[in-house]
């Protein structure tokens, strides 16, 4: 379907009808309408004489275009005086004419293009203000449009008034498409053969009103009255000034899509065109994620956008309450006002939206919590009765939030419940842009930012930000632009308010200080190399490149979304610094590392729970590594028993080879110093590769080690150390620690061979 098109007045009235022929305008005085009935009409009246003048050929009514703007039915009366012209208070609003103004007329010929209305929408509202909040049918009031106003011309933004029943209601054209009339009887023939129309409609600012116009009817914000049906051609689902622009959500267009596909799109449609299909609506929505990727935002927008009740917001544990019942009556409470609705109007009922925010507050699984009292799972009872009981509702949508979904109880899960599972990721390099742009808005538009600032370059320096964070960066910029302003010394001088530009060292400096919570943390994994990597020789590059090659494996190949890797070798060989440093340089958007150092503390099953957590976490991103470090210290083993945790044991092994989503890949690099342990556990089984990090063994090894370390000032020094070095297996970590003594055993810092070789012959220092 075309777009639809919504002009202002100032739009209209550049589009201006020239008079045929340089013909003299005849000014008309405007008067009121000669009586209650004429006004009804939407029709202009003249005297008769004035008429012949400008509609010489139609003795009876004519079009008129008023002042080069909108275009009217106009008929001789022979009440109204010569040189005047009805026009009613309604009409003068919407051709913006004042007391005083003089009125033109043009006579206004049907083109022979697409002219006549297919479709046209009309808000309502009452003409006079009324308390009572009446019923309005509007099938009833779209037959009494096309009766009083057949053959009328309309345009986007033009009002009239038509009396239904008792009152008297007022009507503006919102949006209309055009085609020709041969199209739309065309149309109105074939519609029992599922409207076979190919014919394009024409999106047009004005249209004449046919008796095979779709008429629908949206009412307007702030009325006081209800709409039973949409009119000739079903309700409007969306408010009328609703802008998917202006919601404020970015980066998440292909998750709206999706939620407007799954639950939105069979609302748009009639009830009986429903009821034919056999099928229900779409009652419940999860949006489930990170926390700050616009969750909550998303769904407040999807409330104010949506032409039901006011959404009822509800933080989840607001609905529990010490009293016995009182949890259960809370929840019955907020369904009350959709009973009754459903109740008096059925399928003509408005759409009531609840919001829960932090669901699994009150939808935990029944049976895990461990107070006593059992009132959470009652209140799960009572949640799922209401939403897909006995007498279950069918003009509800429930849009639930959380950032644990596997805390949810199941039965909430299923198709007829919460069926409709969003996941709200991170943004990707585009929808983060998109976000910069939405929170640099007032900025942009008040020329408060630097055109040096390059929103494209942000994003893509900041892969692992969710929208919050994003906002976090914004406001962190602005903060240092705005000190750039402030005295120290004296904080009450005034500012240069008009000088105060975000410029693009501010969003350096904010880069520095805002980090993600989610992704990669760097100091952590910098931490594990902080004297740099080393190339040793052919080992270390074999190594190196064996790495590389399961990076490039996982992020190209669609047959392998999950590599695991095990990296072997006694203490101080550097598998730490090795493992981290493949995680640094993979530049995955999500790199972790589970070491036994972030769970001390933790019991067995909170060990288990964090580790489950970072592979849930990593499975949010399309490409992720996990880290997990000294594998022995995490699964506590000690020789003496031996001893082990056998909890932490079986989650690694399920979670190691457990496949990850679709659309997701993963990198799992593990590290251990007793390898011939973890063999018996079954280790081995579930790793796809191992690579054992070999020790130092040759002269040639331990002196590039030496070489790039710098600490020998004279060459002569470290040719005297390669000849008179004997050579053993040595951890690069040991070599570096052995280096290190040896250099800070001296007085002058100039280390020499003899010096070196004292330590390196008394080795067991070490």
């Amino acid at each position: 379907m075309s777009e639809k098109i919504y002009l202002s007045k100032s739009t209209r009235f550049m589009k201006q009808t020239v008079m045929p022929n340089n013909q003299e305008l005849t000014q008309f005085k405007p008067v009121k309408s000669i009586d209650k009935e004429k006004m009804l009409t939407n029709k202009i009246y003249i005297n008769p004489e004035d008429f012949k003048l400008i509609f010489a050929e139609q003795p009876k009514s004519g079009y008129g275009t008023i002042n080069f703007s909108l275009v009217y039915t106009i008929c001789p009366h022979k009440k109204v005086k010569k040189g005047c012209i009805t026009l009613s208070n309604i009409q003068k609003i919407s051709l913006d004419i004042g007391r005083n103004d003089k009125v033109q007329i043009i006579p206004w010929s049907v083109p022979k293009t697409s002219i006549y209305i297919s479709k046209i929408t009309f808000e309502v509202d009452f003409m006079i203000k009324n308390r009572s909040n009446p019923t309005i049918d509007a099938t009833k009031l779209a037959r009494r449009v096309i009766s009083n106003f057949q053959n009328q011309v309309f345009s986007v933004g033009q009002e009239f008034v038509i009396d239904y029943d008792v009152y008297y209601l007022r009507l503006s054209a919102k949006s209309l498409e055009t085609m020709e009339l041969e199209s739309i009887l065309k149309i109105d023939k074939d519609e029992k053969e599922n409207e076979k129309n190919e014919l394009e409609l024409t999106i047009n600012e004005r249209g004449i009103l046919v008796s095979q116009s779709q008429i629908r009817f949206d009412k307007k914000q702030g009325a006081q009255l209800k709409l039973k049906g949409g009119g000739s051609g079903g309700s409007s689902l969306f408010k009328s000034d609703w802008n998917f622009e202006d919601m404020g959500i970015g980066g998440l267009d292909s998750e709206f899509s999706n939620i407007f596909r799954r639950a939105f799109a069979s609302r748009v449609f009639p009830p009986n065109v429903i009821k034919k299909l056999g099928i229900k609506h779409v009652r419940g929505i999860l949006l489930h994620g990170p926390p700050g990727t616009g969750k909550t935002l998303m769904a407040r927008q999807i409330g104010k956008m949506l032409n039901g009740k006011e959404p009822k917001i509800v933080n989840g544990p607001e609905i529990l309450n010490k009293y016995v019942g009182q949890s259960e009556e809370n929840i019955r409470n907020l369904f009350a006002e959709a009973e009754k609705d459903q109740e008096e109007k059925g399928d003509e009922s408005e759409l009531h939206i609840i919001i829960f925010d932090e669901i699994d507050a009150i939808c935990r699984k029944r049976g895990t919590r461990t107070d006593g009292t059992g009132v959470g799972d009652t209140v799960v009872n009572q949640l799922l009765a209401k939403i897909d009981g006995v007498d279950s509702l069918n003009n509800i949508l429930i849009i639930g939030m959380t950032n644990r979904k596997d805390m949810l109880d199941t039965a909430l899960l299923r198709p007829g419940r919460l069926e409709v599972q969003m996941p709200i990721g991170l943004p990707d390099e585009d929808g983060r842009t998109e976000i910069l742009r939405i929170h640099t808005k007032l900025m942009r538009e008040s020329g408060s930012i630097s055109s040096e600032v390059i929103l494209e370059k942000i994003a893509e320096r900041t892969p692992n930000f969710s929208g919050a964070e994003i906002e976090g960066l914004v406001k962190s910029a602005s903060s240092f632009a705005l000190n750039r302003h402030v005295d120290v010394n004296n904080p009450t001088k005034p500012t240069d308010m008009e000088n105060i530009v975000v410029q693009p060292i501010d969003f350096e400096k904010a880069l520095e200080e805002v980090k993600p919570a989610f992704g990669i943390s760097e100091d952590e994994f910098e931490g594990c190399f902080r004297n740099g990597i080393i190339n040793y020789g052919e080992k270390f590059e074999k190594i190196m490149y064996l790495g590389h090659s399961f990076i490039k494996q996982v992020l190209r190949s669609k047959r392998t979304p999950l590599i695991s890797v095990l990296l072997k070798g006694k203490p101080g060989t550097g598998k730490t610094a090795l493992a981290a440093t493949l995680a640094i340089e993979s530049k995955f958007p999500f790199v972790k590392m589970i070491n036994a150092e972030k769970l001390i503390g933790y019991t067995e099953i909170g060990k288990s729970s964090e580790i489950k957590r970072i592979f849930d976490d990593a499975y949010k991103s399309p490409l992720s590594v996990i880290v997990i470090d000294d594998i022995e210290r995490l699964l506590e083993y000690v020789h003496i028993g031996p001893r082990f945790s056998n909890k932490v044991l079986q989650t690694l092994l399920v979670l190691i080879k457990s496949v990850p989503p679709l659309g997701h890949k993963v990198l799992i690099i593990g590290t251990t110093s007793i390898p011939h342990v973890l063999e018996e556990m079954g280790f081995f089984d579930v790793f796809n590769a191992t690579i054992e990090i070999p020790q130092l063994e040759t002269t040639n090894e331990i002196m590039m080690v030496l070489k790039t370390m710098k600490i020998f000032k004279k060459k002569e020094e470290l040719q005297k150390l390669q000849k008179a070095l004997v050579p053993r297996k040595i951890g690069i970590k040991r070599l570096l620690m052995l280096a290190e003594m040896a250099l800070q055993s001296t007085k002058n810092g100039e280390l020499t061979a003899e010096t070196f070789l004292e330590f390196w012959t008394d080795y067991s220092v070490l």
